[in-house]
This record gives C-alpha cells, structure tokens and sequence, in this order.
C-alpha cells in the first residue's frame, strides 16, 4: 500500500512538474525600422534637410563579404552599389537650421513638430521607439561650409 501511494504521489508530482514545462515556446519575432533625420547646419540657409524612411527592405548579407585567415576561401561581394541602393522610400522635407540672418528656431521649432508627427504616426501603428542615435558631421577647418546633424530613430514592433 504504502509502495501505491509512494508511486501515485511520485507520477502525480512528475505530471504536475512536467505541465511547466513548454518545449514549444515561441520566440518573440520583432521587427525593427529606422527612420533617419539630416538636418543640414550649413549657413546661410544652402544645404537640405530631410526625413527619410525606407518602404522596401534589404538582406544585408546580398552584399556581405565574410573574411577569414584562409585567403583561398575569402569570396569578394560582387554587388554593384545600384543593387544596394532602396529606390522605394519615404522622403519628408524639413527646414534647415540656418537661413540668411543666422541660426532659425522657427525652423527648429517646425522640425520638432514634423518629426513628432511622424513619431506619432508611427507609435499609432503599433511601433514602440526603442533608440535614438544622434551625430554631427562637420569639416570644422576654415571657412568650415560644410555639415549636418543627423538623428536616426530606430523602432520596433512584434510580428
């Protein structure tokens, strides 16, 4: 008797263990999309300011060339930059910092509202912003007549 209980009580503990455990767990799939903002600090209002978000999407790994010690093995990437390049995007205009009288935080202050909307937008159809990156790019040498302030935002959302 006390050998059946014993029994019952170890098969009823390994059933009751075992319904925990979930070898068919899914993944959470994800997918992220960047959309990049140049804001151009040239002065005197010359340069261009955009948004740009990709519609069509790339495998990074058509123009990926994979190097290694073994020279014999290494396969040099073929593809031409016009197979690279994404001729499907979204392309939204955006003042620039500078006009002719200096620095314009109307055009800031416009700037801030495009984007936002486009981040709204965005978060409306079930995108979540997870980064933000930022960078200058300036010559930086004399007459220094060159530059731009870029942001990309980079979003995600489950599949």
């Amino acid at each position: 008797m006390k050998k059946n209980l014993l029994f019952i009580g170890l098969l009823v503990g390994g059933l009751i263990s075992f319904s925990f455990v979930n070898e068919n767990k899914p993944t959470a799939q994800v997918e992220y999309k960047v959309v990049t903002v140049i804001e151009s600090i040239v002065p005197n209002g010359l340069g261009r300011s955009r948004m740009i978000s990709a519609n069509e999407t790339k495998d990074y790994k058509d123009f990926t060339t994979t190097r290694s010690d073994d020279k014999d093995k290494d396969k040099k990437n073929k593809s031409k930059r016009d197979e690279i390049r994404v001729k499907d995007y979204e392309e939204t205009k955006l003042l620039n910092f500078y006009n002719l009288g200096g620095i314009r935080f109307q055009n800031i202050a416009a700037n801030d509202a495009v984007m936002t909307s486009k981040v709204n937008a965005m978060i409306a159809e079930g995108w979540e912003l997870a980064f933000i990156n930022t960078g200058v790019e300036s010559e930086g040498g004399k007459g220094d007549g060159k530059g731009i302030f870029i942001t990309r935002y980079t979003f995600k959302r489950s599949l």
